[in-house]
């Protein structure tokens, strides 16, 4: 019952493998569940925290773009839910298939193009203070979140268009059978695009914290002489970064292996399963980035925090972020 044996192809090679399917049933089901729960908890109360904050800085316009994106991925999982557990139709594993673990995905690297966008504004913020004003362009910021958008959404629909051949047994649980041979090359190139994108803000990111780290402990150095010590309030920055490290960079250590895995470049059957079982648990870490960003919403912006009962703060959010 727990059991399916897969078939990969690679050229004229036939590989299959016996997979146990008991950890998806069980508990990535109900791990899952917890996300979308606390996920609709949390983003009700963001996005009606948001619709009523102006966008009038760089920060909430990426901020604004992370909660709507978030929404989206949280309204994926309900379909993985039901797929994986067997709860749902046998059809439903061709619906997240098709569409909805690729508007997961889409979802994904949005969110984790606008936290490298967020990581340079911080940047900016802390490092050229006196640039700010130059760099601090809401209408340029809007364009570029509609630009992350629209290359995003062209990147991701031919995964939904290209996998259009029959469904089965097989291949409602073998995403790689139903798409078309243009289809496999296609999610290849994707995923190669993808871990691309990650590394580009990785680095970025790394270079951004480790000037601002110089930045703050200097800044520490000279308070602490003037006899002013503290230095809390620039370190909730880190949050940005810390939220991108965990929920991210476990699943890109695994993005290519699996992609290996599914279109047959890995054969071992063993090693398969065990990349298989790293990368549930993996994407499972990305997909609790619905419920991280909150926290970068609660310590970094004002007025978020002021429109939650039980904070308070008197402070416009002309700058918005406590750093």
């Amino acid at each position: 019952m727990n059991l399916e044996t897969l078939n990969t192809t690679n050229g004229s090679t036939s590989v299959n493998c016996t997979r146990n399917l008991k950890i998806t049933q069980t508990v990535f089901t109900v791990l899952y569940t917890v996300i979308f729960l606390l996920g609709i908890i949390m983003h009700c109360l963001s996005g009606w925290i948001f619709f009523n904050v102006p966008s009038k800085s760089v920060f909430i316009v990426y901020l604004k773009n992370s909660v709507v994106a978030d929404i989206l991925m949280i309204l994926t999982l309900p379909f993985k839910i039901l797929s994986d557990s067997g709860i749902g139709p046998s059809q439903m594993s061709v619906i997240v298939c098709r569409f909805s673990a690729v508007i997961f995905h889409e979802s994904m690297y949005i969110n984790l193009i606008l936290l490298g966008l967020i990581g340079w504004d911080r940047f900016v913020k802390i490092v050229r203070p006196h640039s700010r004003n130059k760099m601090d362009n809401v209408s340029q910021a809007k364009m570029i979140s509609v630009a992350v958008w629209i290359v995003m959404s062209l990147l991701s629909l031919p995964n939904m268009i290209l996998s259009s051949e029959k469904a089965d047994l097989q291949s409602s649980r073998n995403c790689i059978l139903l798409k078309t041979p243009l289809g496999v090359e296609w999610h290849k190139a994707v995923s190669y695009m993808g871990v691309i994108i990650f590394w580009f803000v990785f680095i970025s990111m790394i270079l951004f914290y480790t000037i601002i780290s110089k930045k703050i402990y200097d800044c520490y150095i000279n308070s602490k002489r003037k006899g002013n010590p503290s230095r809390k309030k620039r370190l909730k920055v880190f949050i940005v970064v810390a939220v991108f490290l965990l929920c991210f960079a476990p699943y890109h250590f695994l993005r290519l292996p699996y992609t290996f895995t599914q279109v047959g470049i890995i054969k071992d059957c063993q090693l398969q399963n065990r990349i298989y079982v790293a990368k549930e648990t993996t994407q499972w870490l990305a997909a609790t980035n619905v419920i991280m960003d909150p926290l970068i919403y609660v310590m970094l912006c004002k007025p978020f925090r002021k429109l939650i009962p039980g904070f308070k703060s008197s402070s416009n959010c002309s700058q918005e972020a406590d750093i």
